[in-house]
């Protein structure tokens, strides 16, 4: 840091953000010990809602899951804009870190979001903080980003007690992003030297718990008695596979089963055989075709045994597409805060996340920070940089604020209004999220011995 170009008032910032370096460093290193799974953040949540009521904030609390937002306020009229922090870590088994009993570790990094959301929210809380500046900042602990445990996560939905898997989708349909006009956060990444990256999106998808059914039976008395699920599955993923030339480089499918239960003894015929899926691809239309052509392999797959599968789609995420007005931002602010060689310009990525939802209503952005070492997701993976991972996150943010909120938030005021929403509306988002779910078994025998195969 140093950078000759920062003035006087980014200085200040900046001095106050350095100033919360410990409790910054803190967070990220006490939710690293104690991660926590999507919609199970509970110890996560409580840890942080005790910080920001120290700071003075109130808080809007997600009540029945994990999470909870906070606003501060000008004084101002002018745009929300939602600074987000996500709780949740992976399950990453052979991790040294990850949780004896649960297998849960922070192998994506999310434990360093909260940390720099609390830095910026214990910043900003300071008096004369947000001189100057119009509108309001809405901080946002947000529950459920990885896209993991699908059917704890059916079950929460058919108790009533989530309607959607993902977290960000969860708090926008429970209307806790009502009123933000744009939102961003940014992500651990590996690698460098460049500090940060923005780059111009990445794949939605589709989730899929998929059941097959068979027949149990005695594998060595009488197997010919039985119907193999585990077999249905086997062919079911070559089917799968099969498809995968067909597919369009530039659209950046991909789709990755794994098999969750595929019987319980080795002499007994497996009746049941559980997976669990992604479907991704670069665009909803794509994304939504080519889920119905595995489909279609699985129900053959199945039909081919005289067995069923049930098939629970659900929206995962749509295709995240990165507002250029705030990449340019946080670039330039990068290279303005760090000096030449900060910033890495990147493409298309084939992840997804639920920031690809609000990007489908408002202007968001998710730069990467560098500063881990090993491999996202990976059981090698280590926090290697606090400040790389933590500390510069909340000072870009922290700048990034002051200029889209200065002069009666003329910069976030031209992003918003240069935007083109996919939906104009929430309600319009989620009739047509809505429309991806499918909840059904696949199979249809009818009583003239024909078959049915029926997906969508």
């Amino acid at each position: 840091m140093g950078n000759s170009a920062v003035n006087d008032r980014w200085q200040k910032i900046l001095d106050q953000v350095d100033g919360k370096r410990e409790l910054i460093y803190e967070a990220a290193q006490t939710i690293w010990k104690n991660p926590e799974i999507g919609y199970k953040e509970w110890k996560t949540t409580k840890y942080l809602e005790g910080k920001f009521e120290e700071l003075g904030y109130k808080l809007q609390k997600a009540e029945n899951i994990p999470g909870f937002t906070a606003q501060l306020d000008t004084g101002r009229p002018g745009p929300v804009i939602a600074v987000i922090g996500e709780l949740d870590s992976l399950i990453c088994d052979g991790h040294p870190d990850a949780d004896q009993e649960t297998k849960a570790v922070h192998a994506c990094g999310h434990n360093c979001q909260p940390a720099y959301l609390l830095g910026v929210a214990a910043a900003f809380a300071q008096e004369g903080m947000t001189d100057g500046m119009s509108g309001s900042i809405r901080f946002v602990a947000v529950p459920a980003e990885e896209t993991i445990d699908l059917e704890y996560r059916s079950q929460l939905i058919k108790k009533g007690i989530i309607s959607y898997v993902a977290g960000k989708i969860e708090f926008l349909y429970r209307g806790l992003l009502d009123g933000v006009d744009m939102a961003f956060m940014m992500h651990a990444d590996t690698g460098g030297p460049h500090l940060i990256e923005v780059f111009d999106g990445c794949d939605g998808c589709i989730t899929k718990h998929i059941e097959f059914e068979g027949k149990a039976a005695h594998a060595g008395v009488a197997p010919h008695e039985g119907i193999n699920a585990l077999y249905e599955a086997s062919i079911g993923m070559q089917a799968c596979n099969a498809l995968r030339e067909t597919f369009r480089d530039e659209d950046h499918i991909r789709f990755h089963p794994i098999v969750t239960q595929a019987g319980v003894a080795a002499n007994a015929i497996p009746s049941v055989a559980k997976m669990d899926a992604y479907c991704r691809a670069a665009a909803v239309d794509v994304m939504i075709q080519t889920n119905g052509r595995i489909n279609r392999a699985l129900a053959a797959s199945a039909a081919a045994f005289g067995g069923n599968v049930h098939i629970m789609d659900k929206p995962g995420n749509l295709p995240l597409h990165n507002s250029k007005g705030l990449n340019d931002l946080f670039a330039r602010v990068s290279l303005e805060i760090f000096g030449p060689g900060s910033v890495h310009y990147g493409s298309w990525q084939a992840s997804s996340c639920d920031m690809g939802d609000l990007s489908s209503i408002m202007p968001v952005a998710q730069p990467m920070m560098t500063g881990a070492k090993g491999t996202l997701h990976g059981k090698d993976f280590r926090m290697d940089d606090l400040e790389r991972l933590c500390l510069n996150p909340a000072r870009v943010i922290s700048i990034s604020l002051h200029e889209l909120l200065s002069e009666n938030a003329k910069l976030a005021n031209e992003i918003v209004e240069g935007y083109q929403p996919v939906f104009a509306s929430k309600e319009e988002y989620f009739e047509a999220v809505d429309a991806i779910a499918w909840d059904e078994r696949a199979v249809v025998y009818n009583d003239d011995g024909s078959v049915l195969l029926r997906v969508k």
